[in-house]
């Protein structure tokens, strides 16, 4: 029985035209699940026809490549082959031969070159490195197959920004306050506490890129590609230093809870040293993963956030005798500090220590060539999401993919372990 969804108009937009499409919309406005549905359906009544879904990373392009499993699942599952054809973590086949592959780009799109397809869909476009479309044109150039690009905006110095004021694309832009006038209660007024709620957290500038999925001015990459390239150099690296871990705590289902592991060598050089991204997980189970770590590593100090969904994990470590003199609370708030002055005395003051302080230290320390990273896609991916907002008289450093940054931000505090103690409440 085909499933019944119900569609924004932009949605039967997208679903009625034909061509090149490039969807410029902001966060949670329906594109994943309008797009599974033109996949599902291109799938589905065309014979022999090779469909990509591609992303910057695997996890954004698996999250779009299970959605239209379930579509053409709860569709007609008759169509979808089993036994050794059966679906897999990447790949679809059906009855009628048409074959749906979903890959993760990476920096070049080394790893989805040599394909013939018949429609690509790229998810978050707006992320995907500038060297992957060079990729993308010779695997639609036989078949004369369409792109369909879905993103919310990132700047406007970027492959999607010139597509969407392209005339070989169909250019569709999702109001979001039609949508969400058009959405049933309680979600209507849900959604609206939520955006009132981000407007009042963010700069101007950022909601507009955000929530009213503009192209706006006054946004910058916080970090350059040759910054990047020139600190992700590491295959490996064995500790000789002090080792120190930054964690950002994410909620069961949600984003990811990365774990980043940095030695210092001599006080002056950060080299990393492990990359853990646990698969989504209770919080009680993210602590007993960073205690067996802990056990395994030993580290000098553990950084995190101790507020909002940190706080239960930190509460855990702080009570745990393997953790509990190691982890430090570090988030993104105001925080009483200790320093220490002549002849041992300490004098306790206030310092604004908010997360675009450890993100500056960071960064001065990638452009110093002070820290070595592993060359790792999610890493990179992470670092070049990162953007920065000077409009409203304070510098404001956000990104849609920020979790490992953050983690790493943490650890890298490590960096002025014997200029500033941390006083834990």
């Amino acid at each position: 029985m085909k499933q019944k969804i119900h569609l924004d108009d932009w949605q039967k937009e997208v679903l009625e035209t034909k061509g090149n499409m490039c969807i410029c919309s902001p966060r949670q406005m329906g594109k994943s699940t309008v797009i599974s549905q033109d996949a599902g359906e291109y799938a589905l009544n065309n014979y022999d026809k090779s469909i990509m879904i591609i992303a910057s990373v695997e996890r954004q392009a698996l999250l779009l490549f299970e959605k239209v499993l379930s579509y053409i699942y709860s569709t007609d599952k008759s169509k979808i082959k089993k036994g050794k054809d059966r679906p897999t973590k990447h790949e679809l086949k059906l009855t009628n031969g048409s074959i749906i592959r979903c890959l993760p780009t990476g920096e070049s799109g080394y790893g989805i070159r040599g394909f013939t397809i018949d429609r690509l869909y790229a998810d978050e476009a707006a992320f995907i490195k500038e060297d992957v479309w060079a990729a993308v044109t010779p695997m639609l150039a036989t078949t004369g197959g369409d792109i369909v690009l879905l993103s919310t905006p990132f700047g406007m110095e970027n492959y999607f920004y010139r597509a969407f004021h392209s005339d070989n694309f169909t250019s569709i832009h999702v109001n979001p306050d039609k949508v969400i006038q058009g959405r049933p209660e309680p979600q209507r007024t849900n959604m609206l506490k939520f955006r009132k709620e981000e407007e009042q957290r963010m700069t101007k500038l950022q909601f507009q890129q955000e929530h009213l999925g503009l192209f706006v001015g006054g946004i910058e990459r916080f970090i350059s590609d040759e910054l990047i390239d020139a600190c992700c150099v590491l295959e490996s690296h064995t500790p000789r230093g002090d080792k120190y871990q930054g964690i950002d705590i994410a909620r069961m289902g949600g984003d990811e809870c990365p774990m980043v592991s940095l030695d210092r060598v001599n006080r002056v050089m950060l080299y990393q040293f492990d990359l853990t991204i646990p698969d989504p997980q209770p919080l009680t189970d993210t602590a007993r993963l960073i205690i067996r770590i802990d056990k395994s590593m030993n580290h000098k100090k553990i950084y995190m956030d101790d507020g909002g969904l940190g706080v239960g994990v930190f509460d855990i470590l702080k009570e745990d005798p393997q953790t509990k003199r190691k982890v430090i609370g570090l988030n993104n708030a105001s925080r009483e500090i200790e320093r220490t002055i002549n002849r041992g005395k300490t004098k306790i003051r206030k310092k604004t220590l908010l997360g675009e302080d450890m993100a500056i230290n960071l960064k001065m320390l990638m452009e110093r060539g002070k820290i070595k990273l592993i060359d790792d896609p999610r890493i990179r991916h992470s670092l070049r999401t990162m953007q920065c907002d000077y409009s409203e008289g304070k510098l404001k450093i956000y990104g849609n993919y920020n979790h490992i940054f953050e983690a790493i931000k943490r650890a890298a505090w490590c960096i002025k372990d014997k200029t500033l103690n941390i006083y834990i409440y």
